[in-house]
């Protein structure tokens, strides 16, 4: 660890123009070369700028790069994409990709950038006591969400109280799973003390807040809960292999989008997550209870039509979210071009590159004719420039076969295309391979659609995590109408189908993780999902193999924890034994 945190406490990055974490803001020149610590001002500007450098580290250290979200979304079931895109991440040999490294590095130089900032600003003399203490809640939050992020991934980590600069102690050992949730909590609860609420004087919106940070702390607590609760809970997935392979009329074979089936899955013990389900249950309940009954401002639950649009990303439904700067080489990410890809010119109607990552069919089978999510939420025509020649253009889903293309899957004609589809006289074509998916369009309205390294906002907690994660607890502790309230909640602002009646404790555990991954898809959940309810090598492996875009699923033990790379290893005399498998 001393090599890699070396730099960060020798010059801390803090460039601050208006670039890192949803509506960074607070100061408008940037500075022309970096600064160490000690020549940072005791002022209210220096705060900031100490604030900033800790934000700094999701984009120059890892977004920018591409490691993220790439290391925690393209390990799940219904995701898929390109296998030279997915890489070794995509087929389980978590060992093989830099992004695996990344998820370790990452992470500990925000914690050790944020010990620094801490340690300064609580040293700043010319703040005002509102001023240290959301300056310190923010760095807080951060440092509290990389541990969360290191905790699901590695189990037992390193912890870091104080930067390297103060202590000179580069390395730790590995401290319990119990431990470092204990740490994540108490930070968490300092900082929903310490920061603003939405609604104060100074609070700036965009910026995470007292609201934020009680919205995390019922994550963990769900997060710590399911991981407890006892072997044997089931809970049904739809899932399936991808493709049926069957004999058209004229003797060739063709591939058919098979419709998922209900499998019920029975949880594995969670490794470490020693801790008391119904307690973390009623914490997860409380702190969600209080981000919707308004303590913290008032959250709300966007209309559809407005919630992945550029003007709405500093509203009150993106609690923490990383926002990049259009076509700046540091505070950049790939997000945009990874989901949505973009264009031959602004005016083009042909993707040049990008738009890989999508999600499966068992997903997209998930949903009801009319729901948002997928009649809006999914791109269902696109056309690359490659197709530019011949007039080329893709469409999703297969079923829309007849109504494009006049043909079935198959290719039997059935009758003439639809007039609408007739009348732009494009030659359509449908692909059993990565180039047609279930393409999200959250990522798709940007400052600049034609170019590679456009601005995104990429959301780790939305208030409509909030809102499944208590009607998870809910139902959970046996509160049966608030979690079917709470279900419909974010099913109405989708136009789905609302739950009726109440169900059983399992049926509805099921529908609520259903429903977490219908809405919460390309955010960067469901592997955490998947393992934190012990149903992950379940979920993978009835797959069958290979997915709709031909990336292996097949997962084992091993898998169920990321590997902790081989230099911390080398360097760190604490770590002996890499985890299970690597």
């Amino acid at each position: 660890m001393k090599q890699r945190l070396l730099h960060h406490y020798l010059f801390l990055l803090a460039l601050v123009a208006c670039f890192a974490m949803t509506g960074c803001s607070f100061l408008e020149e940037k500075p022309t070369s970096n600064i160490t610590v000690d020549q940072i001002e005791d002022s209210p500007t220096g705060a900031a700028l100490l604030v900033t450098g800790v934000y700094s580290n999701w984009l120059y250290d890892m977004f920018c790069w591409g490691f993220f979200p790439k290391v925690i979304e393209m390990d799940n079931d219904y995701i898929s994409g390109p296998d030279w895109l997915f890489g070794y991440i995509g087929s389980g040999n978590f060992n093989g990709e830099d992004a695996t490294e990344k998820l370790w590095t990452g992470p500990y130089n925000l914690i050790n950038d944020a010990n620094i900032a801490i340690r300064r600003i609580n040293g700043m003399q010319n703040l005002t006591t509102a001023q240290r203490d959301n300056a310190v809640g923010e760095v807080l939050f951060q440092k509290a969400f990389a541990y969360f992020l290191l905790v699901r991934a590695f189990g037992p980590v390193p912890w870091l109280d104080e930067d390297v600069t103060s202590s000179g102690v580069y390395h730790q050992p590995r401290a319990s799973v119990h431990d470092i949730y204990g740490h994540i909590i108490a930070m968490l609860t300092e900082a929903n003390r310490k920061m603003y609420r939405m609604g104060d004087s100074g609070y700036q919106k965009g910026h995470v807040s007292a609201g934020s940070a009680a919205g995390m702390l019922a994550k963990v607590y769900a997060t710590m809960a399911a991981g407890a609760m006892p072997a044997g809970t089931p809970i049904t997935v739809k899932t399936g292999a991808p493709y049926i392979v069957a004999m058209a009329p004229d003797g060739h074979e063709v591939k058919i989008c098979r419709e998922p089936t209900a499998q019920t899955f029975r949880k594995i013990a969670v490794e470490g997550y020693t801790f008391d389900a119904d307690t973390c249950w009623q914490r997860a309940y409380e702190w969600a209870q209080r981000v919707m009954g308004g303590t913290y401002g008032t959250y709300t639950l966007l209309p559809y039509d407005q919630l992945w649009k550029r003007a709405s990303r500093d509203e009150s439904e993106f609690m923490w979210a990383v926002r990049s700067v259009c076509n700046d080489m540091k505070y950049r990410t790939s997000v945009h071009t990874q989901f949505s890809g973009y264009k031959k010119s602004a005016d083009s109607e042909f993707l040049a590159s990008g738009g890989w990552v999508g999600n499966t069919y068992n997903w997209y089978a998930l949903f009801d004719s009319i729901d948002y999510r997928i009649t809006r939420g999914v791109r269902h025509f696109w056309r690359y420039t490659s197709q530019e020649s011949y007039n080329g253009c893709f469409y999703y889903p297969q079923s829309w076969s007849v109504r494009v293309t006049g043909k079935d899957a198959y290719g039997v004609e059935i009758r003439q295309p639809d007039s609408i589809y007739m009348a732009t006289g494009y030659s359509y074509q449908y692909s059993t391979d990565a180039q047609c998916l279930a393409f999200t369009t959250k990522y798709d309205d940007v400052e600049d659609v034609a170019t590679e390294y456009a601005d995104s906002n990429y959301p780790f907690l939305r208030y409509a995590d909030v809102v499944l994660l208590c009607a998870e607890a809910a139902n959970e502790l046996g509160k049966n109408d608030s979690a079917r309230i709470c279900l419909n909640m974010v099913r109405e602002r989708s136009n789905a189908t609302l739950l009726a009646a109440n169900d059983t404790r399992d049926a509805m555990r099921s529908l609520i993780i259903e429903e977490r991954a219908k809405e919460l898809a390309c955010e960067g959940d469901r592997r955490w999902d998947l393992v934190r309810w012990g149903i992950y090598l379940d979920a993978m492996n009835a797959i069958g193999g290979y997915d709709d875009g031909g990336v292996n699923k097949n997962r084992y033990r091993r898998n169920l924890l990321f590997p902790i790379p081989k230099a911390e290893i080398d360097a760190n005399p604490y770590i002996q034994t890499n985890n299970f498998g690597w």
